[in-house]
């Protein structure tokens, strides 16, 4: 099967080397010409486990492919993925969908044989129907089916959510189309991963639905830890026993500084955009925005009081910087919030994080300074803050820090460890909800 991926991006370069390892003959087509160089020299312009060596081992094997033109590619294709990005608006929050309709009227160009055309970028409802109205437009004769195919990929650990997926989602309302697309993912038949057929607008809404409810979890159970921390409760415990009830799960409970990414923000802006847009009021998604730009403001709080009340001219560790591990994505990390504010009352930035420094150096104060290792990010520190939850930082040599620090002020915003034994090596515990 002939598989082409309009967009290499995070999403269109995880989708294309899976789909070839699924057996597809895969090409990625984007208009950054030096993105697709690097990519044919298997440089990975994204931090992501496992797919360079995904990319490397299914380019080798001719099954993957980079390019620029459409028209060498398309003309070709049993399916056509759109997968280019959707910026939110600045005004509404809404998805920005030039690019999507700029894709839509390409690929119409090019379209020859009987082709499926897929919406893999997150989109609004109805923009299935868009799409397919502009192909047809442009050319009426062409024979071809829209659907929509959300993805469900976490940063960090993409490549087993898409071999190994909770569900597939097919949006569309064909017979043909619903053939190839199987077809397509039949190698999950032997995992027995659900596919969902429904309609393409139950499809997109779906993808932003998932979001926002797995946002709502962590904003909740951030409103619950402010409550542990008023009345003494343990907010460890509290997630504990409501993930214990299969109706709730245990997942998206971990009180911490907010959410952030590529993802959970655009989303619940866009998902409120739209029921505005159609005369109604998401409530719910609105006040999980609101706690979690609010979340931010009490981190910095937090850390301000655990350095008794101001944090000019004191030396902060800080380890991590992006907004979840095991990526290199800064967007809406609760760093680009916190950092700036403690840099602008004074305080000295000493920050570290084993993938996300590059990307975090043109977002953050110019201030900041950016350390090699871990150990030259406490030495002489006044306070350590742990900002992101990266495995390097679970199991530190605490004594060994505490001999180096100046100071002995432990900020854990992610509650990976336990007070008794951070106070047991002479440091002042700070966490969240505990």
């Amino acid at each position: 099967m002939n598989v082409v991926i309009i967009g290499a991006g995070y999403v269109g370069l995880v989708s294309g080397a899976c789909f070839a390892e699924f057996g597809a003959y895969v090409t990625c087509i984007d208009t950054d010409g030096q993105k697709i160089q690097a990519l044919g020299e298997n440089k990975i312009p994204i931090y992501e486990p496992g797919l360079a060596e995904l990319v490397k081992h299914n380019a080798q094997a001719g099954r993957l492919k980079f390019c620029t033109s459409l028209a060498s590619a398309v003309p070709h294709a049993d399916i056509v993925f759109i997968a280019v990005g959707t910026p939110s608006h600045e005004l509404d929050g809404q998805a920005d969908l030039q690019y999507i309709h700029a894709a839509a009227r390409e690929v119409a160009e090019h379209l020859q044989n009987y082709t499926v055309v897929v919406n893999k970028s997150t989109v609004p409802v109805g923009t299935a129907r868009e799409v397919q109205l502009i192909i047809k437009q442009a050319r009426p004769s062409a024979d071809f089916d829209v659907a929509s195919n959300p993805e469900f990929l976490r940063e960090g650990s993409a490549i087993a959510d898409f071999l190994r997926p909770d569900r597939v989602v097919l949006g569309l309302e064909s017979a043909r189309a619903e053939s190839l697309l199987r077809e397509l993912y039949r190698p999950l038949n032997l995992i027995e991963a659900p596919i969902l057929v429904t309609t393409p607008e139950s499809a997109e809404i779906i993808k932003y639905a998932s979001n926002a409810f797995l946002a709502t979890k962590i904003s909740f159970i951030n409103e619950m830890a402010q409550l542990c921390e008023a009345t003494g409760a343990d907010i460890h415990s509290v997630a504990k026993g409501m993930g214990l009830d299969r109706r709730i799960g245990r997942k998206f409970l971990h009180a911490g500084p907010g959410y952030g990414g590529s993802c959970f923000p655009k989303d619940t802006r866009a998902l409120a955009g739209m029921a505005s847009t159609h005369g109604l009021s998401s409530h719910i998604v609105k006040a999980t925005m609101e706690v979690n730009a609010a979340q931010k403001g009490r981190m910095i709080a937090k850390i301000r009081q655990a350095l008794g009340g101001s944090e000019a001219g004191q030396v902060i560790a800080v380890l991590g910087l992006t907004f979840k591990p095991e990526t290199d994505d800064m967007r809406d990390a609760p760093a680009l919030n916190i950092l700036p504010a403690l840099s602008d009352n004074g305080a000295v930035i000493k920050a570290h994080d084993p993938a996300g420094m590059a990307a975090a150096r043109p977002l953050l104060p110019d201030t900041i300074q950016y350390a090699q290792d871990i150990d030259q990010a406490i030495l002489g520190a006044d306070a350590i803050v742990i900002m992101t939850e990266w495995n390097q930082y679970r199991g530190m040599d605490l004594a060994k820090i505490k001999s180096v620090m100046k100071g002995k002020v432990f900020i854990d915003l992610r509650n990976i460890y336990e007070r008794d034994l951070i106070e047991g090596h002479g440091f002042d515990y700070c966490c969240v909800g505990r």
